[in-house]
């Protein structure tokens, strides 16, 4: 039983692709916030790139206090019935037999050729349901590996309203403000509760590498939620954050971003464009033992055999030597505060090895660090690269090293706070 029609296919390829994006459930309150007037379209809404001119006190949310962040145009579905464990199982990559109800998994799938279609979240919500986000649209992927499988799938992005609360204050918030369990909720865990009246899900996870929750309410409640977060916000130094801060905290995180570093098989143009699990560094979570298949299963097994023959990894760039190049033309060094997505070659010894895809100054280790996609076998730790580094219009490189991610090890990002 499979409930899907191509009226709801079309709906969300539609809104993916939509010329003028839309508010979220949010923008009313996010707009008028918004002072710097910088927006983005993601997946069809406006998302704030930064409420003020510049995102510094936004990062500094995420760090030292508590980033309230619109997250609502993730892609959302809902997976319910007998079989809907079953048609996680075939689809990601992890072995959904072991997931136990009030569990996340973070998780990516493939396709036949085991190349990453998307990666995303996830969450036994009870034990025949499960939510799942992603950034792209996989309504039809799903709908195509649910066939003969009892269930149904509906894609629910525009019922389901979702807020990211990131950093050090965001668990006594959330327990001032909520009945939700924030005590005893660890890492990868969800349970359910209200906020001010209206049914909220929360779960222990984030894209920022902190202390966080995400949390997960109905669309046409969710001003309620918002207005009670920030009247309670007040006693534990929230801010609503944009896209910017959030970019410059992922980078830092070691978190990948699907168009930058990495594009989905999908939407690839050529070969080099494709990157599978092992590529992306995510090798951990591809069980290749678990009891039932899953697509792409097969050609992961030859690639496990082989070795992968790129890698994702962190990149820290030698700060004196960047320093010593402004300095030889005559500048003060400089970065922008803004993480570039833009990507440069990484050589070894004169020949380019790869690229690092996502670039970032990091304010809190005040280093330079970037994650970039590395021909084997440059990739190991400690392995020394040179990454391209312009200046006056004028190309040269700086000592990169090879360093585990992410780079920014926050014991508080997998406590539980309050136990």
């Amino acid at each position: 039983m499979v409930h899907g029609n191509s009226a709801r296919l079309r709906s969300e390829q539609s809104r993916y692709t939509s010329v003028v994006p839309v508010g979220s459930a949010f923008h009313a309150r996010t707009l008028p916030l918004a002072g710097s007037l910088s927006f983005r379209d993601w997946a069809g809404f406006y998302a704030v790139s930064a409420y003020e001119a510049h995102h510094e006190h936004e990062y500094n949310a995420i760090r030292n206090g508590c980033a309230l962040i619109d997250i609502s145009p993730l892609f959302k579905y809902h997976l319910r019935g007998p079989d809907a464990g079953r048609l996680v199982d075939r689809v990601i990559t992890r072995d959904a037999s072991k997931m136990n109800v009030g569990q996340v998994f973070y998780t990516p799938w493939c396709d036949d050729d085991g190349k990453v279609i998307d990666d995303g979240t996830v969450t036994r919500v009870g034990p025949e349901r499960y939510r799942w986000t992603a950034a792209d649209p996989n309504l039809r992927w799903l709908l195509e590996h649910a066939r003969g499988l009892n269930v149904s799938v509906d894609e629910v992005t525009e019922q389901v309203a979702a807020l990211a609360l990131q950093g050090p204050s965001a668990a006594r918030l959330l327990a001032s403000v909520s009945d939700l369990p924030i005590r005893d909720l660890k890492y990868f865990r969800a349970a359910s509760g209200h906020i001010a009246g209206v049914p909220v899900d929360v779960t222990r996870t984030g894209y920022t590498g902190d202390l966080g929750y995400e949390l997960w309410m109905p669309w046409d409640q969710a001003l309620t939620v918002w207005d009670a977060l920030v009247e309670a916000g007040r006693a534990h130094v929230l801010r609503p954050t944009g896209m910017l801060a959030l970019d410059v905290a992922r980078v830092e995180a070691g978190l990948l971003l699907t168009d930058v570093d990495f594009h989905s098989s999908r939407k690839a143009n050529i070969a080099a464009q494709m990157y599978s699990p092992y590529e992306l560094g995510l090798g951990r979570l591809v069980q290749l033992d678990k009891p039932s298949p899953f697509v792409g299963r097969a050609a992961l097994a030859r690639e496990h055999a082989a070795g992968h023959r790129r890698q994702i990894v962190g990149l820290e760039v030698r700060w004196s030597e960047v320093e010593a190049i402004y300095l030889g033309v005559g500048l003060p060094p400089s970065v922008p505060a803004a993480a570039s997505r833009v990507a440069v070659p990484v050589y070894k010894a004169g020949r380019q090895v790869g690229k690092a895809t996502s670039t970032a100054w990091s304010p809190t280790m005040k280093r330079l660090i970037a994650l970039a996609s590395i021909d084997r076998p440059h990739f190991d730790v400690g392995t020394e690269l040179q990454m391209e580094i312009t200046a006056e219009a004028t190309r040269y490189t700086a000592t990169a090293t090879v360093v585990p991610t992410p780079f920014l090890k926050l014991a508080r990002r997998t406590a539980t706070p309050l136990s």
